[in-house]
């Protein structure tokens, strides 16, 4: 696993360990980090703060996204991928797809390189999170509601 991917999984802990959805983020330009994130769905209320979202409002405007990979800890869902596909990222690297498929095949579909690390543990983070909050995964995937 590269030093990019741990730093994913580092962002995932510290959702974790805020009480949010354990899934992180980190966006890399020439070989270094200009952004992290991670989930703060649950942290900040809000429902568009997913990893990757959180990640690239930390990057900031870059101008130009076109030379950037995005790395998650799970394979982004289709608000993520639209960012993505919106700003031009090129490669998203994510740490897996077991528990949650995302939107790879529409990030293919556009021309982004779709790398699935397949990462004991990133599925062990979303397994125990799963087993310990179904409603608030639930949530986030958008298959029931709050209240």
């Amino acid at each position: 696993m590269d030093q990019f991917m741990k730093e994913a999984i580092n962002e995932a802990m510290a959702s974790r360990d805020k009480g949010g959805i354990p899934i992180g983020s980190v966006l890399v330009k020439n070989g270094k980090i200009i952004g992290r994130g991670h989930n703060l769905r649950v942290q900040d209320d809000d429902p568009l703060a997913h990893a990757e979202i959180s990640c690239m409002r930390d990057a900031g405007r870059i101008g130009s996204y076109a030379d950037t990979v995005l790395y998650s800890t799970l394979m982004p869902c289709y608000l993520c991928a639209g960012a993505v596909v919106q700003f031009g990222i090129k490669k998203v690297v994510a740490g897996e797809s077991e528990t949650f498929e995302g939107a790879q095949d529409f990030l293919r579909s556009k021309g982004v390189e779709v790398v699935d690390l397949d990462i004991s543990e990133c599925k062990m983070l979303m397994k125990e999170f799963i087993l310990e909050y179904p409603e608030l995964w639930n949530e986030d995937i958008g298959k029931s509601a709050p209240y």
